[in-house]
């Protein structure tokens, strides 16, 4: 079997060149780990030991649950008052205690070893409502230094007038020590000496939240991580999943630069022809439409460019990248066809090189699919949303069955708003295929949904002065819709060709049968003109619809169905007339159109659809065999006038054209019941 030769020039290796240039500059330059391993699965591989020292890092698990146990734990903070201190021991000092002066210098040594403890009210060290008093701490700023000391330390006013009392009765057991110390105001002295600061509290509870370490312990080197064959626990995994993040940072490449340069260009060589395939295969056609292709090529390193940089700098953020704006670039100009392939290529840098590869890529291709289904029911306005809600609810069931089989062991909480944060960028990415649209001269579906409004300001114009020929144009487009249809051609396309190919007949309306309606008196506007006259007058409708598109910025391409809707037939019946009075056949070229021949298969069927319904308000049978007859006739005469000569359609695509078209006009032209009037009685 021998494939489809394809025309490869500068113009076509020029873009995969520079792809290819682009790739193997953007492809990561540190060494990747080389080891797959699951939780729960055997350790395929040799036995590990490490390298080089290295932390355990905690999972997000570990950290989240140490921050909500940080949060809900608030240690108090406390300011040692020097000051009372001071005061109440100067006072002590010099208290006049009479016969029991003995005592003054152990109460003054007590009180010391109490206020060095610190003293709080009676109400206790104010703890959170959950704390263990036994096991609590709290902060105590003495010195400019804040230290942590047990809450059981710490005496309340209470407490520390009872050890006072302890203290002193201890040394002197034999003197009622509770009733001189009452009567010479010795209590007086016992104050609080530690008091509460509410905002430092405060702040030292935020700053501690934020503050968790992130590892849990130390492997040296040389130890061992897993031994082949053994099953990888949660232990082993943790340990290895932090091996490898050391691993990427700290190692690098260990052998020579340039075999690791060959490395990237052999993989970006591999990605590229993998691309040049694809299109190779799918549509060939696309090599020659040059903008189409560069196009191509854009979005493929827009899409590489972000999973590659992303995954260097900020790998938890790719599940907020709208990979999926990908496929909706693509389905702006592309068919459903190219559009995959194209996106299975452009994710495989993410595949390759993410942590996470196989998991985004299932992730990214399942959105991209479900994008552009939806996109077809809800691609107006606030409607995206819904389509954006329908891509989140997609990628989440893909994420959670990943995890289910522990192939994923992020965060949930922050993949799922990284995820809908995602879907929301889609909505406010997907404007950029205006200026895509400008940038490489193409019509995305968008613009063509627009151009096919019938309220728009040029086809309200041509309903107003061209009524006729507007209701033409409609029958036109459905017809045109259903030939499309039958033969996966580009229905906006068509349609939008089918509105706008007769707008030049507004410019001289009374010209055409169909709007002789509108005729003053009912004059008929080429009963006083030559055939010649008439005929140049019905062919400037052609030029006139190219100066009124070009005039209100129709793009081109709808401007090619205004110039080859006629291709370079001729206006028959003005034509025959010449001839059968008596006119020169060597001078006829004032009865054919100076257009040019259909290249498509959607100018095709404009051709074939424009004249049978022109053509069709002549028949006077409505029955099967005439309508068959008809289409024939009308599609044969096309033929035989070299219409089709330039034409990219198949014979198997014809005949389905020209079956659906005579299908199409049964069912417009059918026969209808005439209802019986009712006798009189």
């Amino acid at each position: 079997m021998k494939l489809p030769r394809v025309s490869i020039d500068y113009k076509v290796l020029t873009p995969l060149v520079v792809l290819f240039l682009i790739l193997t500059l953007m492809f990561p330059r540190t060494a990747k780990f080389s080891y797959d391993y699951r939780k729960g699965s055997p350790w395929s591989h040799e036995t590990l030991l490490a390298q080089f020292d290295f932390p355990i890092l905690k999972t997000e698990e570990q950290i989240r649950e140490e921050k909500s146990k940080s949060k809900s734990q608030v240690i108090p903070y406390y300011r040692y008052r020097q000051d009372i201190v001071d005061n109440c021991r100067k006072a002590a000092e010099g208290i006049d205690m009479g016969a029991y002066s003995y005592l003054r210098p152990v109460v003054v040594s007590s009180l010391s070893d109490i206020f060095s403890n610190g003293i709080v009210p009676d109400e206790g060290v104010r703890l959170d409502g959950n704390a263990d008093p036994s096991s609590s701490i709290l902060y105590v700023q003495k010195d400019k230094r804040a230290l942590k000391k047990p809450v059981s330390e710490v005496f309340k006013e209470s407490e520390a007038k009872n050890k006072l009392l302890s203290e002193v009765s201890a040394k002197y057991p034999k003197i009622n020590v509770d009733s001189v110390l009452r009567a010479v105001g010795v209590y007086d002295f016992v104050t609080p000496n530690l008091e509460y600061d509410p905002k430092t509290t405060d702040l030292v509870h935020t700053e501690s939240s934020n503050q968790i370490s992130t590892t849990q312990g130390f492997v040296s080197a040389g130890q061992l991580i897993v031994s082949e064959g053994e099953i990888v626990t949660a232990e082993v995994a943790q340990m290895l999943d932090s091996y490898k993040v050391e691993y990427e940072n700290s190692m690098g490449y260990g052998g020579p630069r340039i075999l690791f340069w060959l490395g990237n260009a052999f993989i970006a060589f591999v990605l590229v022809l993998l691309f040049f395939l694809m299109i190779y295969f799918l549509n060939q056609k696309l090599f020659g439409d040059y903008r189409k292709f560069w196009y191509l090529i854009f979005i493929f390193i827009i899409s590489s460019f972000l999973a590659l940089v992303i995954n260097k700098f900020a790998p938890r953020f790719l599940y907020m990248v709208p990979f999926t704006l990908t496929a909706l670039y693509l389905e702006a100009f592309f068919k459903n066809k190219v559009i995959f392939p194209i996106c299975c290529v452009s994710f495989l840098p993410l595949l390759i090189f993410a942590d996470n590869g196989i998991v985004l890529f299932v992730m990214c291709l399942l959105a991209s699919i479900v994008a552009v289904f939806a996109f077809r029911f809800f691609n107006q306005g606030w409607q995206q949303f819904i389509m954006a809600g329908i891509v989140f609810l997609s990628m989440l069931v893909t994420y959670f069955g990943f995890r289910m089989i522990d192939m994923v062991n992020d965060d949930p909480y922050f993949a799922m708003l990284y995820m809908f944060l995602g879907s929301v960028l889609i909505v406010a990415g997907y404007p950029l295929i205006y200026l895509f649209e400008r940038m490489f001269n193409l019509v995305s579906s968008s613009r063509l949904r627009e151009l096919c409004d019938t309220n728009n300001k040029l086809l309200r114009e041509l309903e107003h002065k061209a009524p006729g020929t507007f209701q033409h144009s409609l029958q036109v487009m459905n017809m045109c819709d259903a030939a499309a249809r039958a033969i996966d051609a580009n229905v906006l396309l068509v349609r939008a060709g089918a509105l706008y190919h007769d707008i030049g007949k507004m410019c001289n309306p009374l010209c055409f049968i169909e709007n002789e309606s509108m005729s003053p008196g009912g004059t008929h506007y080429h009963e006083h003109l030559t055939p010649k006259e008439s005929a140049r007058a019905i062919i400037k409708h052609v030029s006139d619809g190219l100066e009124l598109a070009s005039e209100n910025r129709i793009p081109s391409v709808i401007q090619d169905f205004i110039l080859t809707h006629h291709g370079t037939s001729n206006t028959s019946y003005f034509y025959n007339k010449y001839l059968n009075e008596g006119g020169d056949p060597n001078d006829v070229s004032d009865f054919f159109y100076p257009g040019r021949k259909p290249q498509t298969k959607e100018q095709i069927i404009l051709m074939i659809c424009d004249t049978l319904e022109a053509a069709s308000r002549t028949l006077k049978d409505n029955s099967a065999a005439t309508f068959s007859t008809f289409v024939e006739n009308i599609v044969a005469s096309k033929m035989k006038s070299g219409q089709f000569d330039e034409a990219d359609i198949s014979i198997k695509d014809l005949n389905t054209v020209k079956e659906t078209l005579k299908s199409y006009l049964s069912q417009i032209y059918h026969e209808r019941v005439v209802y019986p009037q009712r006798k009189n009685n």
